[in-house]
């Protein structure tokens, strides 16, 4: 399983994912599932994978040959991200396409793609691409999105994420979201790929990968359960009749 969250805020986007792949309980490795393309000063994209690690896999080879090979239409030939969404979704369904058949179950290969990123002379836009190949975009209304074992870190996002959060407090709701669902889920594990894209830089982050001694993710962990410990001391107790 996976855990992967994208952010399009006022301010840039924000995309962290974790590495954990597992095929049993005896069966664990490390594979990346953030990935980012782009012409600096021309445009910037990054996709996050989740699902069948064969059909991510080849969705990823698949962008990266059109790119080697010129072939046209690729990420760095098309005028917007939307059509960067349906050349990502209709990779995504061709593949899929490929390795079943009527003897395999197709949700085997199912997986879930992110897509966000800006064009020069056009927003940045974030889309969650489902395995039939079509998708939906994020608004600021619903500025994020989650693909893989989410349920663990959404109420965080739920409650403290807003569009207008400064992209550094929208990092750190992040990183506790991962830290809760990390708790939770054994399936979910470090190291994690995190980064951070600033509005109308067209610059490609370097991001960072965080391993579990990481000082900073250690301390907001440590005072995340903190916090929640001592809120749940100072919430005012039940009257003596209110089980009665």
């Amino acid at each position: 399983m996976t855990y992967c969250c994208a952010l399009r805020l006022q301010d840039g986007m924000v995309f962290i994912s974790d590495t954990r792949t597992n095929a049993g309980v005896d069966h664990i490795s490390v594979f990346r599932k953030l990935y980012t393309f782009g012409v600096p000063g021309e445009r910037f994209i990054a996709i996050q994978t989740s699902g069948n690690l064969a059909t991510t896999q080849a969705v990823i080879g698949h962008l990266k040959n059109q790119l080697e090979v010129k072939q046209e239409p690729n990420l760095y030939s098309v005028n917007t991200m939307f059509e960067v969404a349906e050349l990502v979704g209709h990779t995504l369904k061709k593949v899929i396409a490929d390795v079943t058949s009527d003897t395999l179950e197709q949700s085997n290969y199912y997986c879930s793609l992110l897509v966000g990123g800006q064009i020069q002379g056009a927003e940045m836009q974030l889309y969650n691409i489902y395995p039939q190949g079509n998708f939906i975009c994020a608004t600021s209304d619903t500025p994020y999105f989650q693909i893989g074992e989410s349920k663990y870190g959404k109420p965080i996002l739920d409650r403290t994420l807003r569009y207008d959060m400064p992209l550094d407090e929208a990092m750190r709701c992040s990183l506790i979201s991962f830290d809760s669902t990390i708790r939770s889920n054994v399936s979910v594990g470090m190291p994690l790929d995190a980064l951070i894209y600033k509005k109308d830089s067209l610059e490609m982050p370097n991001g960072k990968r965080i391993y579990e001694e990481d000082p900073y993710f250690t301390m907001i962990s440590k005072g995340w359960s903190e916090a929640l410990r001592q809120g749940l001391i100072e919430l005012a107790k039940p009257t003596e009749d209110y089980f009665n």
